[in-house]
């Protein structure tokens, strides 16, 4: 009985010994996903382990690690049994002694408040940040921003959704910008007070004993093996504090059919780890956006009384002020490319195309695309914009002017491109080009966009164009009960260019929804209208020096007693 007692204790000695192996191994980073927010990083390793159960710890990790992310495959004749994040710190290596004193606890004790007040002022900025956030969707997805309900039967209403739109998504950037800054510096701050609250807690009093160090931040994997074997391990987590944000140019030439496309990312980390000649991959994926299908709930309905701001009766259609369009102020003209050469690779004469063609690989996944960047970058932990190159194409464009002589006497210069839909873009700001002069910016938003888009690159001076209301041939007079009121409108353009041109000329019919109202189209030239908007429409081709003219005429025909606004 007492040797099969001490067999017992030897083999749990050895098992307890075996299961508290541990074995640190050098890894390096392979290869980065940076997403619009956060960043995959993939790390590898070799590794050789015993017989039993041993703990292989990975140092060098980033602290903004995201734990549940973690994943760990190995290659040989092993089980994993366990992968976990840990912190280590270091220990002294001397027998402490018993106790710290009096000043050290002290500063302990006042550390400890001042991280807990810290961490009281990053909640309440991620508060905010979430209340941004949340309102940002509900903007997104409202009704009037999407052109849904009654506001595609009103042009004020359409004009005064995206205005509305255009001012409050931009407060709510500027807000979350100045927030993420200001949280960033805090979290910087408490990351500071945690260093020095380890090194406290870790004190020597012996002035012959150097302090610890920062904590180690590891990942530990527990593996169990038959037999002594050898292999790789290759572990992948998310991060946060890394991602990249679009950039466009757009670059056309009035000579050439196309406008090219320079998509850039502009990348940045601050995870704690420097990525050093590593491949990247550019991802459209967000892994923090919800990714839980909203529910529909039971839409109650009641009646509600409503009260006017007025007391005036009968409808009225408003029109907007006279107003010009202007673009920002010249800007002295961009770099030739725009963009960051990897670090140790040589591309002095290399077009964006040619580096596009070459080094990026496109993966156009179910739910988001990839562009693989086949060249190694060298990215710091110090949250500096890094530009790299995603994708130079250049898209088939043909070019028209447009013209709406109501709000501006102006003729611009549009370049219609084609197959946009095929882009894989992402919502962006984008600079413009043309003729190699800059011409502004504009913003690109796919979820817009059919397969076309209309990009503006202008005003012409050499296009004259003239809207009058021909008051003579206006008339106004009262029949039986009714009230008509007849407009005529001529519109005048003028070439002075040595080319032909094809011109877009836009103008409108009042519309109403009110049946007591009613609008009658007498005159459009041939000019093509839409029953539903009112907008009409003219497409020309206009001679060198030559030039047209266009008149329309509608009737307005309501209750005498009652007034409408035109």
């Amino acid at each position: 009985m007492k040797k099969i007692a001490s067999l017992i204790c030897l083999l749990f000695i050895t098992v307890y010994a075996n299961a508290n192996d541990e074995k640190i191994i050098g890894s390096k980073i392979s290869q980065v996903t940076v997403y619009s927010q956060g960043a995959q990083i993939f790390r590898n390793a070799t590794y050789s382990v015993g017989k039993g159960v041993t703990e292989v710890i990975i140092e060098g990790i980033s602290p903004r690690i995201d734990a549940k992310s973690l994943q760990v495959k190995a290659t040989g004749s092993v089980i994993i049994l366990d992968t976990k994040y840990t912190t280590f710190y270091p220990q002294p290596k001397t027998t402490p002694l018993t106790g710290l004193p009096l000043k050290t606890r002290q500063q302990i004790t006042a550390l400890e408040d001042s991280i807990s007040d810290v961490n009281f002022q990053i909640q309440a900025y991620q508060d905010e940040l979430d209340i941004l956030v949340a309102t940002k969707n509900i903007l997104q997805n409202n009704g009037a921003i999407r052109g849904q309900g009654k506001v595609n039967d009103s042009i004020q209403l359409l004009q005064t959704a995206i205005e509305y739109y255009s001012q409050k998504m931009m407060e709510i950037n500027v807000k979350q910008r100045d927030l993420g800054r200001k949280k960033s510096r805090v979290e910087e701050v408490r990351q500071r007070m945690n260093k020095r609250l380890s090194d406290l807690r870790n004190f020597q009093s012996n002035n012959n004993i150097d302090e610890p160090k920062g904590p180690i931040h590891r990942i530990v994997i527990t593996m169990k093996s038959d037999a002594t074997v050898s292999g790789k391990i290759d572990v992948s987590y998310l991060v946060g504090n890394a991602g990249w944000t679009p950039m466009y140019d757009l670059r056309s030439e009035i000579a050439n059919n196309n406008v090219n496309l320079n998509y850039k990312a502009s990348v940045y980390q601050n995870t704690g780890i420097d990525w050093n000649e590593v491949p990247l991959t550019i991802s459209t994926n967000n892994p923090y956006q919800n990714k839980t299908k909203p529910e529909l709930h039971p839409w109650y309905v009641d009646f509600q009384n409503y009260y006017g701001r007025g007391s005036g009766t009968g409808s009225a259609a408003y029109e907007s002020d006279d107003k010009e369009r202007k673009k920002s102020a010249l800007e002295e003209r961009a770099d030739s490319y725009g963009f960051d050469a990897p670090q140790s690779t040589t591309l002095s004469n290399a077009t964006p195309a040619e580096f596009a063609n070459k080094f990026v690989q496109v993966v156009d996944n179910v739910i988001s695309a990839e562009f693989i960047i086949d060249l190694p970058y060298t990215i710091k932990s110090n949250n500096e914009q890094h530009m790299v190159l995603v994708k130079n194409v250049d898209i088939d464009a043909k070019y028209k002017y447009y013209t709406v002589p109501k709000f501006d006497k102006s003729a611009y210069l549009v370049a219609q491109l084609t197959k946009m839909d095929e882009l894989q873009l992402v919502p962006a700001k984008a600079n413009i080009y043309f003729d190699g002069t800059y011409m502004g910016e504009t913003y690109l938003d796919p979820s817009s966009m059919d397969d076309t888009m209309n990009l503006s690159l202008g005003k012409d001076p050499n296009i004259i164009v003239k809207r009058t209301l021909l008051e003579q041939e206006c008339k106004d007079r009262v029949v039986g009960t009714k009230k008509e009121r007849s407009y005529v409108y001529a519109i005048e353009v003028k070439n002075l260019k040595s080319n032909a041109i094809e011109l877009v000329i836009q103008d409108q019919i009042p519309v109403t929804t009110n049946p007591e109202i009613e609008i009658t189209t007498t005159e459009l030239s041939k000019g093509e209208m839409n029953q539903r908007t009112g907008i009409v429409e003219w497409s020309v081709n206009i001679k060198p020096k030559g030039s047209k003219e266009f008149v329309f005429s509608y009737e307005v025909k309501h209750d005498k007693d009652k007034n409408v606004v035109l």
